[in-house]
């Protein structure tokens, strides 16, 4: 998968975090940069998140 906004390839990690903070049900992924910006967080504030939800059990982060 890529970016789709620059065109990076893009982790599990990054796909995840888009279904969880867009839509479960998206097919369009967003690196962690390009996320942040629309967001308007830090690439740090982002992997804290994973952290966070994997924490949680969220099946989305294995």
């Amino acid at each position: 998968m890529t970016c789709a906004r620059c065109g990076r390839d893009i982790s599990r990690d990054e796909a995840a975090l888009c279904r969880k903070l867009i839509n479960r049900g998206t097919t369009t992924f967003f690196c962690f940069e390009c996320l942040a910006k629309d967001f308007k967080l830090r690439v740090e504030d982002l992997k804290e998140m994973i952290v966070r939800f994997r924490e949680a059990g969220c099946t989305l982060f294995r």
